[in-house]
């Protein structure tokens, strides 16, 4: 059964000019230690790409807090919610601590999808209940 479904789209600008403003402070506050490692490689190669990194797991951890329903209020916090990779390149949707704990004591289970263009960073998520 359906729990929740959450989109969100977001503007590639609008995420450079607050990393201009914050710089990795904002990565930081945004990422899991796993994305910031994989973030700081991308940035150092393809800055593009160390954005567009960035745009995507916001966008997702975005679409995520929208489909339980719960917004950015605990246990929704952006750094307990990872997006990783498969090895296959699917994106999956990993959760820490006290948001993990909440997610699997409902029966949960998440579905993601990420795209990014020249400007926009977009994603769909999925919640079931099990």
């Amino acid at each position: 059964m359906i729990y929740g479904i959450g989109t969100d789209i977001c503007d590639l600008r609008r995420i450079a000019a607050t990393f201009e403003r914050q710089g990795e402070r904002f990565a930081h506050r945004v990422l899991s230690d796993a994305e910031f490692a994989v973030w700081k490689a991308r940035s150092e190669r393809w800055p593009k790409r160390g954005l567009s990194y960035l745009a995507t797991r916001f966008s997702a951890k975005e679409a995520f807090s929208k489909a339980i329903g719960l917004g950015m209020r605990m246990p929704m916090s952006w750094r307990l919610c990872e997006i990783a990779n498969l090895r296959s390149g699917k994106p999956v949707i990993v959760l820490h601590g006290e948001l993990k704990e909440w997610f699997e004591a409902r029966g949960l289970t998440a579905h993601v999808t990420v795209t990014d263009e020249t400007e926009y960073a977009a994603s769909f998520v999925v919640v079931e209940k099990l």
